[in-house]
């Protein structure tokens, strides 16, 4: 083998060694950018949908979760509950939901729901924003049948997040968009609607 020709292999080899180098230098140095691009895990919060799983919530129960920055109340009513919405009807400002944008279409029904079973409101009272306590039992008042009140100015909500005549809530609570993505697991902020 000649001179010549060792020098042409050496650089042969250099050139794909540097190439390759430089390469994944060119990958490495990549990687945190594109990172960067990625959203937060805020931003994700603040506007990405948010899954609940139902499992483990027993009838009764309520969860709250965040979505886009709001509270969201998330609650598995047991059938006595369902069974005493219709008694608050006669109480109520809006009992068929009829306030055009406080529910989605699939939600505008005497549940305010997809699955009666099932109730996802925004925890926000529609006066001025503040967070309804969660008062489930029934009584002491002749009228209360469960349901939502607002400790602040005393706006009061059935178990369907319908709010009472004369509080100073104008509209029942606002069903956020969701949908089943299994028989126990909804995705709150999903705009494709029921299950």
């Amino acid at each position: 083998m000649s001179e010549a020709d060792v020098d042409r292999n050496r650089r042969h080899f250099l050139t794909i060694a540097t190439a390759v180098t430089g390469g994944a230098g060119i990958a490495l140095a990549a990687i945190p950018f594109l990172s960067s691009l990625k959203p937060s895990a805020r931003a994700q919060a603040l506007g990405a949908p948010v899954e609940v799983p139902l499992g483990t919530l027993e009838p009764g129960e309520m969860v709250r979760v965040l979505w886009r920055g709001k509270l969201v109340f998330v609650v598995r009513r047991s059938q006595e509950m369902l069974d005493r919405l219709g008694k608050a009807v006669d109480f109520l400002r809006d009992p068929n939901s009829e306030e055009v944008g406080m529910q989605p279409e699939y939600a505008a029904n005497e549940y305010r729901s997809v699955k009666p079973e099932y109730l996802v409101v925004e925890g926000s009272c529609t006066h001025l924003g503040c967070a309804p306590l969660a008062q489930f039992e029934v009584g002491p008042a002749e009228d209360w049948f469960g349901g939502f009140f607002c400790p602040c100015h005393g706006s009061r909500f059935d178990l369907a997040g319908r709010v009472y005549k004369g509080v100073p809530a104008p509209t029942n609570l606002r069903v956020p968009p969701y949908r089943y993505i299994q028989d126990d697991v909804i995705m709150i902020g999903a705009e494709s609607g029921g299950a």
